[in-house]
């Protein structure tokens, strides 16, 4: 891709203004029609190092209303950002429907920063490609317009430019030896760099290569490429098209790698199968109890050392037990190396948001265990039933949420899916004891009467759940909770075996 810039373009500076000024007043328009049609921009800066990134960032804000937009500056992650998927640091970074989010570097640059290093192996080389495909797909899905700008200068532009640089004492601080470096090396450079444009120059998040010999001809390009694909954009909100609908074809073939989910060997449950006259006596569970809460204690420190994290993801009916499930597993726990996160609707910030970015941000870190009290998978049950999303948002999430636990599961997660399930009347029985008894009255509410009337829908949506989200990488497992005594010890027991599985593979 690289060689299709043209590096001798030029423009005359008294030609450049003329240009750029009705660009920007035009730029200026977009932004408010981008608030107007609840779009969000990403608009991506990289480039050869003193290519002129930061002069190009500074161009493209001129116009614009510094409140509707922001600018993150990507550096090496550090030790503690290295504790978490590479890309957890860039989907907090997610723009708010109707903003503007100018990225100084980004993702791309971690990834060619690892591979220089040696950090990388080829194959976590093509995993990070195929989740930047899919995690950028996500965004555009979610009427997020993705920009990517590279700025291209020769190695002869660039040395020169280093050499001005260092020349000044003001200036010489802006150099680096990793910079040096790349000039030095530029041909082995190039070719990286333009092989990873390739893997990812898809028709949703196209690259646009800039010639940056001259600032103000980068600026034109830059422009020119903004306002036509912000229109494009625009003109798409406004008759309710995807931002873009190529891409599927394009997978297909084989063309854009993107992470790859395969179904469970095994199976998924179904809900009228499930025995719910499962029950264990109290005897055997106070001492199945404390013989798994005492292997697991002893596994979490394991786990702390060599830095495996764990997921437990909770769903199941109202009142079917989930909070005294999560108490007995918590109870095992060592308190500084665990959480527990309640989901409840989502508030007006995480509303203007991917619906999974609120779960990307409580990612816990390796060696440390999350346990989620309801999911992302309230997606498609009550944001499905309830219309709180259309049709084709939730129909999509299932292929997002697998996508979602594949990467976690890439990155080194043990992950574990409890769906905790009780028969309508057990549910009944204890609403009304709920009602009943004043100190637990608190945990009934209307809502959950107008749930139960609904178990016929929900029914549909949890076998559907099961059938597309059943993945090797993680499993459903239904915990019969008619008993709580057996659902508690099921779990635990269920918790203990797969890590005790992970450990023993890297035993191997």
């Amino acid at each position: 891709m690289l060689t299709e810039a043209d590096l001798s373009k030029r423009v005359e500076k008294s030609k450049y203004r003329e240009k750029i000024k009705p660009m920007k007043a035009e730029l200026e328009l977009l932004q408010r029609t981008i608030q107007k049609h609840k779009l969000s921009v990403i608009i991506l800066i990289d480039g050869w190092e003193a290519s002129g990134k930061g002069k190009a960032i500074k161009r493209i804000i001129e116009p614009l209303d510094p409140r509707n937009f922001d600018v993150f500056s990507s550096t090496a992650p550090s030790e503690v950002d290295r504790r978490y998927p590479f890309l957890k640091r860039y989907w907090e970074q997610t723009p708010k429907v109707g903003k503007i989010l100018i990225l100084d570097k980004s993702w791309y640059r971690d990834i060619y920063s690892d591979v220089y290093s040696g950090g990388l192996t080829e194959q976590e080389y093509q995993s990070r490609i195929e989740s930047v495909n899919t995690f950028e797909r996500q965004l555009v899905d979610s009427k997020t317009l993705i920009l990517k700008f590279f700025l291209h200068i020769s190695k002869k532009e660039q040395a020169e430019r280093f050499e001005k640089l260092v020349s000044d004492k003001s200036t010489l601080w802006r150099v680096k030896k990793k910079d040096l470096k790349e000039n030095e090396n530029y041909r082995k450079y190039y070719k990286k760099i333009d092989s990873l444009l390739l893997s990812t120059n898809t028709p949703y998040a196209r690259w646009n290569v800039i010639s940056a010999e001259q600032s103000e001809q980068a600026a034109l390009e830059i422009y020119e490429v903004l306002l036509s694909q912000i229109k494009r954009a625009v003109e798409r909100a406004e008759t309710g098209e995807p931002l873009y609908d190529s891409y599927e074809a394009e997978n297909e073939r084989g063309l854009h790698p993107s992470i790859i989910v395969k179904p469970a060997q095994t199976g998924y449950p179904v809900l009228k199968n499930i025995d719910l006259s499962l029950s264990l006596d109290k005897d055997e569970y106070s001492k199945r109890l404390d013989k798994l809460q005492s292997r697991l204690s002893y596994l979490h420190g394991i786990l702390y050392q060599r830095k495996i994290p764990v997921i437990i993801m909770y769903e199941g009916w109202d009142a079917a037990g989930k909070g005294g499930n999560i108490k007995r597993l918590s109870e095992a726990l060592d308190p500084r190396g665990y959480s527990v996160n309640p989901t409840a609707a989502p508030d007006k910030d995480e509303l203007s948001h991917h619906y999974l970015w609120r779960f990307w941000k409580k990612l816990p870190k390796d060696g440390h265990i999350a346990i989620f009290d309801r999911t992302w998978y309230g997606r498609v049950m009550v944001e499905r039933i309830e219309r709180f999303c259309t049709e084709s948002e939730w129909k999509r999430a299932y292929r997002e949420i697998n996508e979602f636990e594949e990467e976690l599961r890439r990155w080194g997660a043990v992950l574990v899916k409890f769906w905790v399930d009780v028969d309508k009347d057990e549910q009944l029985r204890r609403f009304k004891e709920r009602e009943n008894t004043p100190s637990k009255r608190w945990k009934i509410t209307d809502e959950d009467w107008r749930n139960r009337e609904k178990w016929d829908l929900y029914e549909t949506a949890v076998d559907e759940m099961f059938r597309r989200t059943s993945t090797e990488a993680a499993k459903w497992t239904v915990l019969e909770s008619n008993s709580k005594l057996y659902a508690r010890i099921k779990a635990l027991d269920i918790v203990v075996s797969e890590i005790q599985k992970e450990l023993e593979k890297g035993n191997n």
